[in-house]
C-alpha cells in the first residue's frame, strides 16, 4: 500500500479511501475530514520525477506545522490543520507494516471550498516576477521602480496572485482579474491576509538568519469563514535564502530543489518527454539542502 524507491523515498500511497493525487501529496477523503499524506515525490518543470528525495515529505509536513502554529499564535487567520496523527478510521484499514511509513507525513484537515487562486507574496524580485519585471517594469500589474536587480529586495512586499492550473504552469494575473472572479471584498481580504502572514513569517525567519524571498498561500472557505489550507511556507512553496549570503544581482543559494533543476537543465532531457531518474549524488545534495533549511528555520 506504500511504494518506496530503491533509495527509500516514498513515491506512492494506496489507502482504501477516495483519493486525489497532487505532484507531492495524496489527499484522501475520510468523509468528515481529509487525510493529506506528503510523499517524497519531487517535481520540476511540471513533471513528477521517477525517484524521490527520502524524508522530504516528513520535512514538508513538520515545516507546515511549525508555521501553522506561528500563524495561530499571531491570530491572523484560522487554518485547516486538525491533527498530525493517523486517525483510527485509517488505522483500522491499513496494515500495521504500512502505518510506520505514514508517521510524520500526515495532516488531518478540515474540508473547505478551495479558492481557485494562488495567493503569492513577493518580498524580493526573482523567478517569474523578475522575468516579468524585465519586460514591463511591473509584476502582475504592480508597477515597480526602475533599476532593480535580480533578487532585489522590494521596499514593500507585493501581492501577485496566480490562477491554479490542474496541469502545467499557474498563470500570473493582476489583482483586478482576481477581484473580478471572486468579488472585491473577498479578494481584498485574501490580499491583506496573505501580506499579514508573509510579514509575520518573514520577521520570524529573520531571527533565524533566513530571508523569505517569496511564497504562495492557498485559502478555502469553511462554514462561511476564510481558512488557510494546504501546505504553508515550505521549500516547495517558498524561496528561502541565507541572510548572511544574500547579494542582489544574481540568483541566490536556496533551500529547495535547486540541485534538481540544475541537473535537469544541464542534461540532454528535452522537457517534452518523461524525465530521467536523478543520480544518487543529486538526491543526496537535495536532501541535505531541504534538511538545512528546515534546521535553520525551526531550530529543531
Amino acid at each position: 500500500m506504500l511504494d518506496f524507491d530503491r533509495q527509500g523515498a516514498l513515491i506512492r500511497t494506496d489507502l482504501p479511501f477516495p483519493v486525489r493525487r497532487g505532484k507531492v501529496r495524496d489527499v484522501y477523503d475520510l468523509g468528515d475530514s481529509l487525510l493529506i499524506v506528503a510523499t517524497d515525490r519531487i517535481s520540476a518543470f511540471d513533471y513528477i520525477l521517477p525517484n524521490g528525495i527520502p524524508g522530504k515529505g516528513r520535512l514538508l509536513t513538520s515545516m507546515s506545522v511549525h508555521w501553522f502554529d506561528l500563524i495561530e499564535q499571531l491570530s491572523i487567520v484560522p487554518h485547516h490543520l486538525m491533527g498530525t496523527t493517523v486517525p483510527d478510521a485509517v488505522r483500522s484499514k491499513v496494515p500495521e507494516a504500512d502505518l510506520s511509513g505514514l508517521d510524520g507525513r500526515v495532516m488531518v484537515s478540515r474540508k473547505a471550498k478551495v479558492v481557485p487562486f494562488e495567493c503569492v507574496v513577493r518580498g524580493y524580485l526573482e523567478g517569474s516576477g523578475w522575468r516579468e519585471y524585465l519586460s514591463t517594469q511591473s509584476v502582475c500589474g504592480v508597477a515597480l521602480p526602475a533599476g532593480l536587480k535580480q533578487c532585489s529586495r522590494l521596499e514593500v512586499p507585493i501581492f501577485t496572485p496566480a490562477t491554479k492550473a490542474e496541469e502545467g504552469h499557474d498563470e500570473n494575473v493582476s489583482f483586478e482579474v482576481m477581484a473580478k472572479a471572486l468579488g472585491d471584498s473577498l479578494a481584498a481580504q485574501l490580499r491583506e491576509l496573505s501580506l499579514q502572514i508573509y510579514r509575520g513569517a518573514a520577521d520570524a525567519a529573520a531571527l533565524r538568519g533566513i530571508l523569505i524571498a517569496d511564497t504562495k498561500f492557498e485559502f478555502g472557505q469553511h462554514e462561511g469563514q476564510v481558512m488557510l489550507i494546504d501546505e504553508v511556507l515550505t521549500p516547495d512553496s517558498s524561496r528561502f535564502w541565507a541572510a548572511d549570503e544574500y547579494q542582489p544581482g544574481h540568483s541566490q543559494r536556496s533551500f529547495d530543489k535547486q540541485f534538481v533543476r540544475e541537473f535537469l537543465q544541464e542534461s540532454d532531457w528535452d522537457r517534452d518527454s518523461p524525465p530521467p531518474p536523478l543520480p544518487d549524488e543529486i538526491v543526496e545534495h537535495t536532501q541535505a539542502r531541504y534538511q538545512e533549511g528546515y534546521d535553520r528555520i525551526t531550530g529543531e
